[in-house]
């Protein structure tokens, strides 16, 4: 599961892909998570959540 920015979404898309070669779930940051959860990749406010499309996880429904 990545947290990231909008700039970084396609990348964030990208990374999930070439691990798991399989489709992520793009959703967004849940509202409570919205102050804690920072991009993975620049420290900005993360506004998604990338993770495996097929992922027993939350987000992976």
């Amino acid at each position: 599961m990545i947290y990231c920015c909008e700039e970084h979404a396609e990348y964030a898309l990208e990374t999930v892909i070439n691990e798991s070669g399989r489709p992520p779930a793009l959703q967004p940051v849940e509202e409570k998570e919205l102050l804690t959860k920072t991009c993975e990749y620049c420290g900005q406010p993360a506004v998604y959540v990338v993770a495996n499309g097929y992922s027993h996880t939350k987000y992976g429904r």
